[in-house]
């Protein structure tokens, strides 16, 4: 509860107020029917193809995941409703896909799989949706901490040319329309997520890469230290809230 309490202090006025709003709240009907429908879902794609990797052996002499970690529903429920998490041996939080690649090159030997790859996108989702329905735990460790202030003081830097901070948006003017568009609190409840712009799958540090382009910055590399320390914040702000994985936006 300690911990916790000072999770809560990271979070804004309007959260502490209870005014959080996953961003599908904003989304019409029929999108969150979508969602919500695992049959008309199109991220479960995704999902189903991270389950055939998860059993999948990288080569006849290697171990699947499945070998070392068993029923995923089992044991690696809860995993993603607390990532970034911490990594000794890297000495700072890591976020799911660097933890997959980690586990992946020092367990099966295996070269690690691309940022945003079909492979790495689908074992995310995978692994996403067994923490469904759970709510959103930030990493414990207090030596998470200078990072998650690291990601707090990025998420209120102005940036790129239009002069402009993540805070600025979903939290001033959260809820009003930029270009015919709804913006939402941006809390990170159901990634990675099947964007109807994208027509595809996507990580949430594809969608803050968006975001500082959008503001004509030059986007952090995927896996950048910053991205990692923007993505515990995030998922610090967002504390409690359900993890909706694989989610639907427009």
């Amino acid at each position: 509860m300690r911990r916790l309490a000072c999770l809560l202090l990271l979070l804004p006025a309007a959260a502490l107020a209870d005014e959080r709003r996953s961003g599908s709240t904003y989304m019409s009907a029929e999108t969150q029917a979508m969602q919500k429908d695992d049959t008309a879902n199109p991220g479960m794609l995704w999902v189903q193809d991270g389950a055939a990797l998860w059993s999948r052996k990288p080569a006849a002499d290697k171990k699947a995941c499945a070998d070392c970690h068993g029923d995923a529903a089992a044991s690696m429920k809860g995993v993603a409703a607390r990532y970034p998490a911490f990594d000794a041996e890297q000495g700072r939080p890591v976020d799911l896909a660097t933890r997959i690649n980690l586990c992946r090159e020092k367990h099966q030997q295996a070269a690690p799989f691309a940022a945003e790859s079909e492979s790495l996108l689908g074992l995310s989702a995978w692994l996403g949706l067994q923490s469904r329905g759970l709510p959103i735990s930030p990493d414990p460790d207090p030596r998470s901490e200078p990072f998650r202030e690291a990601g707090r003081r990025l998420y209120e830097q102005r940036m790129g040319q239009l002069n402009f901070a993540c805070a600025q948006c979903h939290d001033d003017n959260a809820g009003k329309r930029l270009a015919g568009s709804v913006i939402p609190q941006a809390h990170p409840t159901g990634y990675p997520i099947y964007r109807l712009e994208w027509q595809g799958m996507g990580s949430l540090q594809r969608r803050l890469r968006n975001c500082m382009t959008g503001v004509r910055a030059e986007p952090f590399a995927y896996g950048a230290p910053e991205m990692v320390e923007l993505e515990l914040f995030l998922m610090s702000r967002a504390a409690g809230m359900t993890v909706e994985t694989p989610g639907v936006r427009p």
